[in-house]
């Protein structure tokens, strides 16, 4: 059973999560009005990545005997300056994120909850990935500088990105189930 601290500090990351799937549309909206349709898909893809990581940590809290609830998400950022400003910015959420997830590991460890210690492993490593993700693609849009014929290359590269529901993801939608 979860401590009320460690419930709370759970759903807060539920709902960091869910502004971080928020963001990342918004980015990708800007990003829309820029031409670079790659790019948009990578974004929208890292959404779909930031709500699962929302629905799995909603769905650990329950099963840990906790109750999930729901905040307001705040409302992102809609302008960038460039391309290179979003790409910087996604480094700099993820690294957000990941000093979230060792606070709730350091939480975790205060309560004495071991199982929710190591549950959060998943999302440390998670993070090292994203962190990896991002500055590769922090790199490449530095790398294509203003040039529109190596933007387009990045964008064709980002736009390759794919996405499947993880199998410990269950949705359901009246009869229709999707795994």
């Amino acid at each position: 059973m979860l401590s009320q601290k460690m419930e709370k500090a759970l759903n807060a990351q539920v709902n960091a999560e869910l502004f971080s799937s928020y963001l990342y549309l918004s980015m990708g909206a800007w990003l829309d009005t820029r031409k670079l349709p790659g790019f948009v898909y990578w974004m929208k893809t890292q959404a779909l990545e930031e709500l699962y990581h929302a629905v799995k940590l909603f769905d650990y809290i329950r099963a840990a005997g906790g109750r999930a609830t729901m905040d307001a998400i705040a409302k992102p950022e809609t302008e960038w300056a460039s391309p290179l400003a979003v790409a910087e910015g996604i480094l700099e959420h993820e690294k957000k994120v990941t000093g979230l997830i060792k606070g709730l590991v350091k939480v975790a460890q205060e309560e004495k909850d071991a199982a929710t210690e190591q549950y959060l492993a998943w999302y440390i490593k998670e993070q090292v990935e994203e962190e990896e993700s991002a500055e590769e693609v922090l790199k490449k849009v530095k790398a294509a500088g203003g040039d529109p014929q190596a933007m387009a290359e990045v964008d064709a590269e980002l736009g390759s990105r794919t996405f499947k529901i993880p199998r410990d993801i269950e949705i359901k939608f009246r009869n229709v189930t999707f795994k």
